[in-house]
């Protein structure tokens, strides 16, 4: 999938066309043995395309894989919370020493923190955007203990400037309309130190939790990246280029590709 500065394109292998004989003169009569040697031809050639149909090379295979989970992704829904974990070892590559004091936003907060703190020398915190009407016992003590808080993040965020080496936020900006992108965006880059991450759907996907659609009060608006930068160049926040390059570089030695889009952003000086 071609992300600009987020990730990387999205390509199927092209099947390699199969060569055929050339005609026969119509007035000479054929041998027997070139007969034989058609029906060989005509029996190889049926059983390498059954063979391929099932999954035949491991080119094939990896195309139809890839195609399989696009389309999973397209109808099954997309969290891009969830796509945190996959793209944890690529960050680290990214952010570095930059990993050490992170701020998760956006829902599922609780699992998100759980799941950073057990990296090494990370120290994780949440902002989850709405109220938790169900929350497991781990969840219910991160909240009691003051590491996840819950807050409504069209309003400023709770803490201090700088507080964090660095932010990521995850399926929470999409259900925000453009009046209160003005001010939450600023928010994540002023309360970072060393950037921040956005983690955004695609236009055209499905999100996985309708019922959050009532909480944040609008279903989820899935922005093209282009509109994307055109909002970040307006509200003057500028790419992390050096983050986002070594992001691409860790990502396409893996075969890595978001199901999300992913932007770098630095943080307010």
């Amino acid at each position: 999938m071609s992300r600009r500065p987020a990730s990387l394109s999205r390509r199927l292998g092209e099947g390699a066309s199969v060569p055929f004989m050339g005609s026969l003169n119509p007035k000479s009569r054929p041998s027997p043995l070139l007969s034989v040697g058609l029906v060989l031809v005509g029996a190889f050639l049926i059983i390498g395309y059954v063979y391929s149909g099932s999954g035949g090379s491991n080119g094939d295979k990896a195309a139809l894989s890839r195609l399989g989970g696009f389309h999973h992704m397209c109808t099954g829904g997309v969290s891009c919370t969830a796509e945190i974990n996959q793209a944890l070892p690529y960050l680290k590559k990214a952010y570095g020493d930059s990993m050490h004091k992170i701020l998760h936003v956006g829902p599922d907060s609780c699992e998100a923190v759980s799941k950073l703190s057990k990296e090494e020398d990370t120290e994780a915190w949440g902002l989850e955007p709405y109220d938790l009407d169900d929350s497991d016992a781990n969840c219910k003590s991160l909240i009691r203990r003051g590491i996840v808080r819950v807050a409504d993040i069209k309003f400023p965020l709770p803490y201090r400037s700088k507080s964090f080496s660095l932010v990521i936020v995850s399926d929470a900006l999409d259900y925000l309309s453009p009046k209160y992108l003005n001010k939450t965006l600023p928010e994540l880059a002023r309360v970072s130190s060393d950037g921040f991450v956005i983690l955004s759907g695609y236009p055209g996907q499905r999100r996985v939790k309708v019922a959050e659609m009532s909480k944040f009060g609008r279903p989820a608006k899935l922005r093209s990246s282009t509109w994307w930068i055109r909002w970040f160049v307006e509200m003057k926040l500028e790419e992390n280029e050096v983050a986002t390059k070594k992001f691409e570089i860790a990502a396409a030695k893996k075969g890595y590709q978001s199901s999300c889009q992913i932007f770098h952003l630095k943080s307010l000086n």
